[in-house]
């Protein structure tokens, strides 16, 4: 890179926050589970929307590609530069201001370098609730929730980001701003722009703020943990649930009895949620402004008929705070013991709450013909329909190995099932670069033709994001349309 880019672009910043060097930027370098690795020119850090417009400006006028980063807790490589040391890194950590809390409208407008974990305790603190859950809510950050249309554990009740954000603010790739922050629920003027930057992956603007939608915190919460003997009785009993308490129901987490077991070998001083081992657990939340009493009396009628008739093998109810945040401890550890363990074939897909059994069955089935001995870690929203399925290594085989031998056969027969199943090979964690070109085999022409109308259109040089979330133009025309 130029001396005199870096000279202007630390003019910008501050010297501070204009990093390059290979040992000072390796820290953005690398994606959260370490198998992304690139090289930046330089990382630049801005402190406020008006310096992402000048970087950006700067940086279109001068042809410089830029990555955005938030927390850099993707799972598909999509906030990482790559190889060719060419890119700046646009990380908005330093953007981490509440800039208003409206209680009235339950809404509330945070900039993009907030983690979601004090965006949650920001809205706990007026007595609201802002119900993205997910385990990395101390380290990811909003911009990138939004990036990345983040799911969750609560999606259920409440739905993905994209149905919990009102309004943007974000600068453009050749640096203008767009000041989208209405808190609105009702704006019948036109396209909602939002939505091309919510799961756009940072491939069409800067996310800088965000307006965020508040719901009444409950007055009642109770969490249990179910075993069951296969996802299909986990399924009948969502259903029924559902029936009885509507939405109440804020999650309802599937875990196998492979995904239980690693958490128990990997997380220190983890305890047995249940005195009977089942093949498979389900983690329950319900929170209602009813009474307690009321919401939990349903729950145990519910419960006791299920154990009575066998659907329930065993279950258990929290009686303390402390109790429930062991059982989403549990929950919540899946992912990190995984990458503890190493060698997990990671697919996140989804499929319609219907199939969910069959597709747990018949996935299972194929990977056990690839890879006999794996262990099957399988997790996920039983409510929405997205399962975590990933096999992991057998403990006789390095993680090297077996995802050499194994990896992208196991990868790609399950999405070619979830597809099968008229399903997503990505429920939530993006496309990134993992899954970039996967899209040619689940995409038609025509879709992946009108997605890059939609980049060139506020892309035209190609300088935001490159190489992630579309795949190569060229390898576009010869699709089917």
């Amino acid at each position: 890179m130029p001396t005199s880019h870096l000279e202007i672009l630390s003019a910008l910043v501050g010297s501070a926050n204009c990093i390059s060097g290979e040992a000072d930027t390796a820290g953005y370098t690398k994606d959260y589970r370490g198998i992304y690795q690139g090289k930046a020119l330089a990382v630049i850090r801005p402190a406020d929307t008006a310096q992402v417009s000048q970087v950006m400006a700067y940086c279109y006028a001068n042809d410089i590609p830029v990555v955005p980063q938030g927390g850099n807790t993707s799972l598909l490589g999509g906030a990482v530069p790559d190889a060719s040391g060419s890119e700046v890194i646009l990380n908005l950590s330093r953007m981490n201001r509440v800039r208003s809390v409206d209680a009235v409208n339950d809404a509330m407008v945070v900039e993009a370098g907030v983690t979601l974990k004090q965006a949650r305790e920001q809205a706990d603190a007026i007595e609201r609730v802002f119900p993205l859950q997910i385990g990395s809510e101390g380290s990811c950050q909003i911009g990138g929730n939004l990036s990345t249309n983040a799911g969750g554990t609560a999606v259920v009740r409440y739905g993905n980001m994209r149905e919990l954000v009102l309004g943007v603010e974000v600068v453009l790739p050749n640096g203008d701003v767009w000041d989208g922050l209405r808190a609105l629920r009702k704006d019948n003027t036109g396209y909602d722009l939002k939505h091309l930057f919510i799961g756009g992956e940072g491939t069409l603007g800067i996310v800088t703020a965000v307006v965020l939608k508040l719901f009444p915190k409950p007055h009642s919460v109770t969490t249990g943990f179910l075993g069951f003997k296969t996802p299909a009785h986990a399924l009948a009993f969502f259903t029924v649930l559902r029936e009885r308490v509507g939405q109440d129901v804020v999650a309802f987490e599937l875990i196998s009895e492979a995904a239980l077991d690693l958490v128990l070998a990997h997380l220190s001083g983890a305890r047995p949620p249940l005195a009977v081992k089942s093949p498979w657990y389900v983690l329950v939340e319900l929170a209602s402004s009813r009474s307690l009493e009321e919401m939990e009396n349903d729950f145990y009628e519910l419960m006791q008929s299920g154990l009575e008739d066998g659907t329930i093998r065993d279950a258990a109810v929290a009686k303390a705070e402390a109790h429930a945040i062991e059982f989403w401890r549990i929950r919540e550890e899946i992912s990190d013991a995984q990458t503890r363990a190493g060698g997990s074939v990671r697919c996140d897909i989804s499929v319609p709450l219907s199939q969910i059994p069959s597709f747990i069955a018949e996935a299972s089935a194929s990977v056990l013909e690839i890879a006999p001995d794996a262990r099957m870690v399988i997790y996920g929203h039983v409510g929405d329909g997205n399962v975590h399925f990933n096999p992991l290594r057998p403990g006789s085989e390095s993680a090297n190995e077996f995802l050499a031998r194994a990896g992208a056969a196991i990868n790609n027969a399950v999405d070619a099932l979830a597809m099968k199943m008229q399903g997503s090979i990505s429920a939530e964690h993006g496309v990134g670069v993992a899954k970039r070109d996967e899209l040619l085999y689940v995409k038609s022409r025509v879709e992946l033709e009108m997605a890059w109308r939609v980049k060139q259109a506020f892309d035209p040089k190609n300088l935001l994001n490159p190489g992630k979330f579309l795949p190569h133009r060229n390898l576009i025309k010869d699709l089917k349309p």
